[in-house]
């Protein structure tokens, strides 16, 4: 296991980078988004790419590799202290050819996104670095709610005053006891879909898992490939959030695959595309207590 890289918790007057490795941009809702962060005292920087679109393929926010230049860009200018991602949607596995993880990860520096994003927190905690599985700067709807909102602030300016990574909405026993280890894991359908290529990088540790617009049979079939490929072997519990906008019986489905690991597993954590987003630190320790449903950060007060 890598040491763990905690980045420079954000001050008032820090310069921060918004990019966008995944989906086209909405110029209005990133304006909107921005503004929460603004509001925080941070100076928000939209980097070339983000609003540009890709020629030919419309569901890009722009070429493979001048998405990739803007996130390389952002991250190893000194200027900025974080990088904030704009949105999901899809795109990152075109561009992580273009993208040296060695070279981010030396330079320790808050990193937030999710869902597609998981393609990119994987390599970087795998190095590891903590990031931020969190809402987005085009996020609107997750950023105009007062608790995940007050979460990722928490987490980039006051590490030290999250205690509970599933407080307020907390989460319900599947299988009870504790565990610990690093807390890795995202989006379901990108961790299923990164095994065997390059930045695979499976878990040791406790999991958190989320995903949006999956059937049942949909779901078993991500989770089995996970199972066959052996991901899931050094995992010590399991955080499930939010499967939104999911088919019947995708409850029951995910507990038919994961509850006979005999691993702590909790269950209905706010994580993921609901409007209640709650942040966590990805690659950070953390301490699982499936029976009491609480996840409890370690190290955050160093940062």
């Amino acid at each position: 296991m890598k040491n763990v890289v905690l980045p420079q918790r954000l001050r008032s007057g820090d310069r921060v980078a918004v990019v966008a490795p995944s989906g086209r941009v909405d110029g209005a809702r990133l304006a909107a988004g921005t503004e929460y962060l603004r509001s925080w005292g941070l100076d928000v920087q939209v980097m070339p790419a983000v609003l540009d679109g890709h020629e030919r393929l419309k569901y890009l926010a722009a070429e493979d590799k001048a998405r990739a230049e803007d996130l390389r860009s952002a991250w190893l200018d000194p200027q900025y202290a974080a990088v904030f991602c704009a949105r999901g949607g899809y795109g990152v596995q075109r561009m992580v050819e273009y993208v040296d993880f060695d070279e981010l990860a030396a330079v320790p520096k808050w990193f937030v996104g999710f869902s597609d994003i998981t393609a990119l927190h994987e390599p970087l905690n795998a190095r590891g670095l903590v990031t931020i599985h969190g809402p987005m700067a085009a996020a609107v709807e997750q950023l105009a709610v007062a608790e995940g909102r007050e979460r990722l602030r928490a987490l980039l300016f006051e590490p030290e005053t999250v205690t509970d990574l599933l407080a307020p909405r907390g989460a319900s026993t599947v299988v009870g006891g504790v565990a610990e280890g690093q807390l890795r894991g995202g989006n379901l359908a990108l961790l299923a879909a990164n095994v065997g290529t390059p930045t695979y990088a499976p878990p040791a540790g406790v999991v958190v898992l989320e995903e949006v617009n999956e059937e049942a049979y949909q779901a078993d079939r991500l989770l089995t490939q996970l199972l066959r490929a052996g991901w899931f072997d050094q995992v010590t519990g399991l955080v499930i959030g939010d499967f939104s906008q999911g088919g019947e019986g995708l409850d029951d489905t995910i507990r038919e695959r994961l509850e006979p690991l005999g691993v702590p597993m909790v269950e209905g954590a706010a994580i993921g595309h609901e409007a209640l987003n709650l942040a966590v630190p990805l690659g950070l320790p953390v301490r699982l207590n499936a029976t009491a449903g609480t996840l409890t950060p370690s190290g955050l007060a160093g940062s």
